[in-house]
């Protein structure tokens, strides 16, 4: 019996797999895979989506960071840029899954490591999301807070930081609670009116500072090529570390594209470019600011603070808009869809993004953000060796194991062929523990830091080379005959 249908390499349901399901305890509506019609997201939407989530405070204190670790301005922006043409690797590795199948994060997960095991993954990909949507509100409730107070006597209300946090985490779960869609239509208008603001940002900037020359003009503080790479690789690190989150939850977006085209170049034209550019914005006008004021300054609401009245209305309204498209993409789909993936028939996704918010508040924001070694080395570095195995899990599962042939009605089924034993699938486990530890246990070890440097990239191959392996005689795994048997084939290409 014919399951699924290909169609122009867009796999979906007919109606007796839609059928085999539907009563699934697996199964709820935003977890079944996408039909035809939902595959409605052009390359514009997907350059929209990173666009928006790319503009926004935490990128903008990344530059920063860089730079008050001792880079230059050119040395930051490439460190940026070739950490985010290296992530996007994975993305687009993942992203061809997502938009093949129709298929979100916590259901491609039970892929790889079962049923039951699938919460491993879409549990720790949550809690990152989680503790990213604490700092963005944090980011944005300070942002507003300092906005505030120079416009008004704010200040002189107590627990002013703490009433403008509180109110502004409030405002993001209120979006997030409303769903997917609902992000994609402010992803549409914002995008464009986010780069509007950041280039004027810029060309003021300029204007003040008198060039470009007395702008960029800081040297770097590292004399020898052996200091630099000291901070290079840990900050490259960072840097990838920064949408590695979103190289695991990506196919929650790309179940909806309309082709693999139309994702492709809608993600490979938007994320290295823009997370450059506004990464450059920072550090120019951050400079800038030391020829105008005296002083660096890295808090863009610190900047806008010496504006007119009516310039910080605007800059309020950009603060909170370019915070806002990234928190509720970024960091509450993962989350959400993985609490609703712990009960399907009983949580929803506005459930989910509303104990998405509560545990953001738990893991504490503003201690991450206390200092720059916390952001950059403590919270990106430690993440990224917890992720990296996964990635390269789910690359080696689809790509290198299963030769990208899935069984759709098979992903929610408790005793299907992707349960395994238990529901757990231990080969998946055993990669993911050996692609975590190497990097932790060089950590410990003298003459070993590089490899923890390289966290990210080491666990992801470790882990990639070991589940490869581990797999390689896996029941799991169809052929091409056995995988033909259970699809239909249209001739329809896909626009």
């Amino acid at each position: 019996m014919k399951t699924q249908v290909d169609s122009g390499g867009i796999v979906t349901l007919t109606k007796e797999g839609e059928n085999l399901i539907k009563d699934s305890p697996l199964f709820n509506e935003g977890l079944r895979p996408t039909t035809m019609e939902e595959h409605s997201w052009t390359s514009y939407n997907f350059a929209s989506l990173w666009i928006g989530m790319s503009i926004c405070l935490p990128a903008y204190s990344l530059a920063a960071g860089l730079i008050a670790l001792g880079m230059n301005w050119w040395q930051a922006i490439i460190t940026i840029i070739l950490g985010n043409c290296i992530v996007l690797i994975p993305i687009l590795l993942n992203s061809h899954a997502g938009t093949k199948f129709g298929i979100p994060y916590p259901v491609y997960a039970r892929l790889w490591f079962g049923s039951k095991g699938a919460h491993i993954p879409a549990v720790a990909r949550g809690l990152v999301g989680a503790g990213w949507f604490g700092i963005n509100c944090w980011f944005g409730g300070t942002a507003i807070d300092t906005l505030l107070m120079s416009m008004s006597s704010w200040g002189n209300v107590t627990g002013h930081t703490w009433i403008a946090f509180i109110g502004f985490w409030a405002l993001n779960v209120w979006i997030a609670y409303r769903g997917p869609e609902t992000i994609r239509k402010m992803e549409f208008w914002a995008a464009p009116t986010l780069i509007v603001m950041s280039l004027a940002l810029l060309v003021w900037a300029l204007t003040k500072a008198g060039g470009w020359g007395p702008m960029l003009s800081a040297p770097s503080k590292f004399n020898t090529a052996g200091e630099f790479l000291v901070v290079f690789f840990p900050s490259l690190t960072g840097a990838i570390a920064f949408w590695a989150t979103m190289a695991l939850n990506i196919p929650d977006f790309c179940r909806y594209a309309k082709s693999q085209r139309a994702q492709i170049i809608g993600q490979s034209t938007s994320l290295p470019t823009t997370m450059g550019g506004f990464s450059f914005i920072g550090v120019a006008v951050a400079s800038a600011t030391v020829v105008i004021y005296g002083e660096a300054l890295w808090d863009p609401a610190a900047v806008l603070a010496k504006f007119s009245p009516f310039a910080i209305f605007l800059g309020t309204i950009g603060i909170i808009l370019a915070t806002l498209t990234t928190n509720v993409a970024a960091n509450v789909v993962a989350p959400a869809r993985a609490i609703e993936n712990l009960a399907p028939r009983r949580m929803t996704f506005g459930a989910g993004a509303i104990i998405t918010g509560v545990v953001a508040l738990v893991m504490q924001p503003w201690y991450i953000l206390d200092n720059f070694g916390n952001y950059i080395f403590l919270w990106l570095g430690t993440y990224a060796a917890l992720l990296g195995p996964i990635d390269g899990i789910a690359i080696a599962d689809y790509w290198m194991v299963r030769k990208r042939r899935i069984h759709l009605t098979e992903l929610y089924h408790p005793n299907g062929i992707y349960s395994y034993k238990g529901g757990y699938n231990w080969h998946a486990i055993w990669a993911l523990a050996i692609g975590i530890a190497v990097p932790f246990i060089s950590r410990l070890i003298p003459g070993l830091g590089f490899i923890w440097d390289n966290a990210w990239t080491v666990g992801l191959f470790v882990s990639l080379i070991f589940y490869t392996w581990f797999m390689k005689n896996s029941s799991s795994v169809m052929n091409e005959k056995e995988y033909n048997k259970i699809t239909a084939h249209v001739d329809t290409q896909a626009s």
